[in-house]
């Protein structure tokens, strides 16, 4: 038997419930995990509520952690009992004490990297790599929007552009955040509850708008967000905190401006094992040498995720907060 929060209903923080659960023996391609520091992300908030698809009800939330490897299946040959691991993505089901999970799903954890920078960093440090190196290939004098900028995945892509030598923008909800993510190296930090983020990217670019925006928020911002591309400028949209933005008519767009558009995922830029390494492999990297500073805003005891919820519901959060377990 092992601890877990389980969802039986969907609705608000008070559906994570705090179980015992039954573990049964590990398959044969599957490790047994004991847990040390669980990652929050908005996923499981989406899947709280019901907005994203998850596994049948009951379930239990969360997509990453840091632990160490209990015992092995039979077929196991890529990890051995008392490696440390860690792992970001699918199957959900890391709000729990311990778990079984898909030995080709871990990777390692290097020694300098502790359990608690591990959780901090994996799914956003991994989201940003892959969306400013791959989904669009962010260089030298590339002007880049950042949605959420003062948040955990937001202040990741903010270090990371600046970083490879883009020109950041970034929208804040508040004077407070604006300053804080302007010490990650964000350029333009942008009050969105004052000012309408669109004007104030043309107006800063003489009109010619940004490459690329990465939107986490979806609906209030999706019209906006394409406003703010410059002709030939990539839109990815991976995440919907506002809600699902309306349908696309491609035909209906800007013959003059033709913007590109994305909905980037992790899970599929994840999805072989050698490219899940790589991403995993750089972004440890990456944070070893100081490029991403993990920003760990608050500490819960897992049993307290309710309380993690309703902090980042009320947006009173900025940066990571991870699970003690």
């Amino acid at each position: 038997m092992t601890m877990a929060h389980v969802i039986h209903e969907f609705g608000g923080a008070e559906q994570l419930r705090w179980d015992e659960v039954t573990l049964a023996d590990p398959e044969p391609n599957e490790v047994r995990l004991r847990q040390h520091a669980v990652g929050m992300n908005m996923m499981e908030i989406g899947l709280r509520i019901g907005a994203y698809p998850g596994p049948p009800l009951p379930f239990v939330p969360g997509v990453e952690a840091a632990g160490v490897v209990e015992a092995v299946g039979s077929d196991v040959k890529t990890v051995a009992v008392g490696d440390r691991v860690g792992y970001a993505g699918l199957p959900i089901g890391s709000y729990c004490e311990a778990r079984n999970f898909p030995a080709e799903r871990l990777f390692p954890l290097p020694d300098d990297i502790s359990d608690k920078t591990a959780a901090a960093s994996m799914v956003k440090g991994m989201t940003a790599e892959f969306m400013l190196r791959r989904s669009y290939p962010v260089g030298l004098g590339s002007r880049v929007l950042i949605h959420a900028a003062a948040g955990a995945t937001g202040l990741m892509c903010v270090q990371l552009a600046r970083h490879l030598g883009a020109e950041v923008f970034g929208t804040v909800s508040s004077d407070e955040k604006a300053a804080f993510v302007r010490g990650f190296g964000c350029d333009h930090p942008i009050v969105y509850t004052r000012d309408n983020f669109a004007d104030a990217v043309l107006d800063a670019t003489d009109g010619d708008g940004v490459d690329v925006v990465y939107d986490s928020i979806g609906k209030d911002t999706f019209e906006d967000s394409v406003r703010s591309l410059q002709p030939l400028g990539t839109l990815c949209l991976f995440g919907v905190a506002s809600g699902v933005p309306a349908p696309l008519d491609l035909m209906s767009q800007d013959l003059l401006t033709a913007k590109f558009f994305t909905r980037p995922s992790l899970y599929a830029h994840s999805a072989k094992r050698d490219n899940l390494l790589d991403l995993a492999a750089q972004t440890f990297s990456d944070v070893s040498a100081g490029i991403l500073r993990t920003e760990i805003f608050a500490e819960y005891a897992l049993k307290d995720a309710p309380e993690a919820h309703r902090a980042v519901e009320s947006r009173k959060t900025q940066g990571a907060i991870v699970f003690n377990v």
